[in-house]
């Protein structure tokens, strides 16, 4: 996996590139903790994202917290695989998706 940022000012691009699962999930997580700091709009760009496993759902679901506190977290560019995961665990109810 590999992650590219554009941070604007309180606005942060963050794209995933390869999977995301047990073994990058960690990675991620670390890389959210360490950027998410006077972030108000988070955009998670999907469109090179190959593979999604609860382990990086569950990375998606503390970041969603963490927003939820301080502003706002999209996903774009979801692919038809990745969007079937977030359907068949209701991650769909809880995520903005665009």
């Amino acid at each position: 996996m590999n992650i590219e940022k554009i941070n604007d000012g309180s606005n942060l691009t963050v794209k995933i590139i390869g999977r995301l699962d047990t073994t990058t999930a960690p990675e991620l997580d670390n890389f959210m903790r360490e950027n998410l700091e006077g972030i108000t709009d988070l955009l998670l760009d999907f469109a090179e994202l190959e593979y999604l496993s609860s382990a990086g759902l569950r990375v998606l679901l503390a970041t969603q917290k963490t927003m939820n506190k301080q502003g706002k977290m999209v996903i774009k560019n979801v692919n038809e695989t990745i969007m079937e995961v977030f359907d068949i665990t209701g991650f769909v109810d809880i995520l903005t998706i665009e």
